[in-house]
């Protein structure tokens, strides 16, 4: 087989990397990494999560307020994620009619309106604008790896994924911590505490705004569009390693403080295990490029820190009092895997446009996987009242994405073809 035919092609070199249309271009003529251009990207970062993180100390709130049952405030906090599943393969395809700055200035005016609808006084305005914001921010999240891929330097990427991971997690957690507090001390109550988070989002909108200038859709340059690599194994397992970390986060956030409280842990202290878990996981994300500089194959690096995530939950069936442990160890290899989960849609794709294509499929299917999760361990327990055999799933999942990780981070890239 060819290398033209073939679904996947080493790396480029430092003589030339592919572009989406098949023409080498050398990595050295990618513009330089900007003060401006970082934290343009990090301020979109700061926009992926907060307006979704503080959900989860407001629900009792917002049950109360708005007369919402525990089932219709369960489907608001998985409505995101079944929001995201649902748009990021559209993505790809409005970028390359569009303009990726272009779309991606649209999504932030979109997560705007999205966030101001959804603290408005009525039940049909709190979905309603949870959809929207939802939706905008899936843009969002395919968008920066295919932007990424086009304007860093190749030995750049992980570096700055992994800040965009770090400030991403560090809006999060304040979100999380300050959305109750804020609450009681503004005006308007959790509906006026659930849109604090557009300010990051009118910042990221007039940063943006100037670089849609000469920002052309590839439609218009003659570009082809990369499609959805549905048969490459490679993008299969790209996508599956970041469905099963997207899981093992979002089980975790969802049921880690209700697993320590059953093995005897105090509410105060699973609470506080759980910050330590996220703490954890910003600081594995942040020093992760350190530790891999100039590693292009990281097969061992992705397996290894799924291991860490299995043994993590291993340690808390096996000796639950070993909580610290437990979410060390889970916090360093969630957070390894967050950042090559994304890195790679970056640096496995030929070109921007093809990195466009592999986000969209990578978190469409993340997601949908993501969603599932706290799901299905709730049914498990539900149907044991115990937690050992949902663990115990979750192991042999993270064993998988092990599995994953190791076909993922090899030194390869999916390219336009899929035979």
């Amino acid at each position: 087989m060819s290398p033209q035919a073939s679904p996947i092609s080493r790396q480029g070199s430092a003589s030339g990397t592919p572009t989406a249309d098949g023409t080498p271009t050398a990595d050295h003529t990618r513009p330089v990494v900007s003060v401006g251009l970082v934290l343009a990207i990090c301020l979109v970062a700061a926009n992926l999560r907060t307006t979704l993180t503080g959900v989860g100390t407001l629900l009792p709130a917002i049950e109360h307020g708005s007369g919402l049952t525990s089932s219709w405030g369960g489907l608001l906090s998985t409505l995101p994620l079944l929001t995201f599943a649902a748009t990021s393969p559209l993505v790809a395809r409005a970028s390359h009619r569009f303009g990726t700055a272009r779309l991606l200035v649209a999504a932030l005016g979109a997560l705007a309106v999205g966030t101001v609808v959804r603290s408005l006084p009525s039940v049909l305005c709190l979905f309603a604008g949870t959809v929207i914001l939802s939706a905008a921010i899936a843009f969002g999240n395919v968008l920066l790896p295919a932007l990424i891929r086009r304007s860093v330097p190749a030995h750049r990427i992980q570096g700055v994924s992994a800040l965009y991971v770090t400030v991403m997690g560090v809006t999060a957690a304040v979100s999380s911590g300050i959305s109750a507090p804020l609450s009681h001390a503004v005006p308007g109550s959790w509906h006026t505490a659930l849109a604090w988070g557009v300010a990051f989002t009118v910042a990221a909108f007039l940063v943006w705004l100037p670089r849609m200038r000469g920002d052309r859709p590839q439609s218009s340059t003659g570009t082809g569009r990369s499609p959805v690599p549905w048969r490459s194994r490679l993008a299969w397992q790209v996508s599956m390693f970041m469905g099963l970390q997207s899981l093992a986060f979002y089980t975790a956030v969802a049921w880690l403080p209700s697993i320590l409280i059953h093995r005897g842990t105090s509410s105060t202290t699973a609470g506080w295990m759980l910050f330590y878990y996220q703490l954890i996981s910003l600081a594995a994300s942040s020093l992760l490029p350190l530790l891999t500089r100039g590693r292009h194959d990281q097969r061992w690096v992705a397996a290894g820190a799924s291991a860490l995530v299995a043994g993590g939950f291993a340690v808390l069936v096996s000796a639950p009092a070993l909580s610290v442990l437990a979410c060390t160890l889970l916090g360093m290899g969630g957070g390894a895997c967050l950042v090559l989960a994304l890195t790679f849609q970056s640096e496995r794709a030929g070109g921007s446009g093809e990195a466009a294509a592999l986000a969209g499929m990578a978190q469409s299917i993340g997601y949908l996987v993501a969603a599932s999760g706290p799901l299905l361990l709730g049914i498990l327990h539900d149907t044991t009242s115990s937690w050992t055999l949902p663990l115990v799933v979750l192991i042999v999942l993270s064993c998988a994405m092990a599995g994953a990780g190791y076909g993922a981070g090899r030194n390869r890239q999916v390219r336009h073809s899929t035979r």
